[in-house]
């Protein structure tokens, strides 16, 4: 069981959870997360509640290969009205903000987030860790490498799940030491990784439970399903369960996920083998 402090209100995780993703951005991968206007979000989110998500993952910058920087200031204006408006419509919803700006995180909880889900681990964005620990706010913390610009690029790794311990173990301990007082571990599935690699973290994801911290698995439509498949990110929904399914077997924690619905019976029923 783990215990997060959400800006004063307590998020007990006894089980895994749902993590569901609304991007108020032209330009997500996967366009059915895609929600531009706040009435959409609105929308949005008030169905993934109602099917069983926990956390809402809040993102104004596309991160998927070959998209264009927003930049700090045109992600405030996406997401701050998005946030603002869920807290309002859902006071008791957790909600979280997908950023590697700090400038965002700081101005997101303000607005009524929760928690800050940093794709860099505090490595595009000097100041964010400090700034997260000066919040006391959560952290989502994940492998990648490069920068904003080449986080897909292909990087050759001796031993992929080696290389993300080893991260992990820096990253825990310069949140720590800061004074981070949540720290959720994200492996990075799709960041600065090839297929192979992203299955060989799905085929040891166990390993990552040594560190006894919540750990968010993120494969949710992903190309590795979708090309490995040939098919279309649209038709991936049926090779994501399959991996959620086998992800909650090796001990993930929240689910980061486009559709609710099937990952909460994914939950319900990996729960009955373990």
């Amino acid at each position: 069981m783990f215990t997060l402090n959400c800006s004063g209100r307590l998020l007990v995780i006894d089980r895994p959870i749902v993590m569901g993703i609304i991007n108020p951005t032209p330009d997500s991968f996967y366009s059915g997360s895609r929600h531009t206007s706040v009435d959409e979000a609105l929308g949005k989110a008030e169905e993934m509640l109602r099917q069983g998500a926990t956390i809402l993952d809040i993102g104004g910058q596309s991160t998927r290969p070959g998209s264009g920087m927003a930049g700090a200031d045109e992600e405030l204006k996406r997401v701050i009205p998005v946030i603002e408006a869920i807290s309002l419509a859902f006071p008791a919803s957790f909600i979280s903000i997908d950023t590697f700006h700090g400038k965002v995180a700081k101005e997101a909880v303000a607005a009524g987030a929760v928690i800050v889900n940093d794709i860099s681990g505090g490595s595009f964005d000097k100041d964010m860790i400090a700034t997260v620990a000066g919040m006391q706010t959560p952290y989502v913390c994940m492998h990648v490498k490069g920068d904003a610009d080449t986080m897909h690029s292909p990087y050759p790794y001796d031993a992929v799940c080696k290389e993300v311990v080893d991260y992990f173990i820096q990253k825990i301990a310069a949140c720590t030491m800061a004074g981070i007082p949540d720290i959720i571990l994200d492996p990075g599935f799709g960041f600065s990784k090839s297929s192979t690699e992203n299955f060989d973290l799905l085929k040891y994801f166990e390993v990552f439970t040594m560190f006894q911290k919540p750990i968010l698995l993120g494969v949710s439509r992903k190309s590795t399903i979708y090309k490995t498949l040939g098919i279309t990110a649209n038709e991936s929904l049926n090779g994501t369960t399959v991996l959620h399914t086998a992800g909650l077997l090796k001990g993930a924690t929240i689910l980061r996920v486009h559709d609710v619905k099937e990952a909460m019976e994914a939950i319900t029923l990996t729960r009955h083998l373990l």
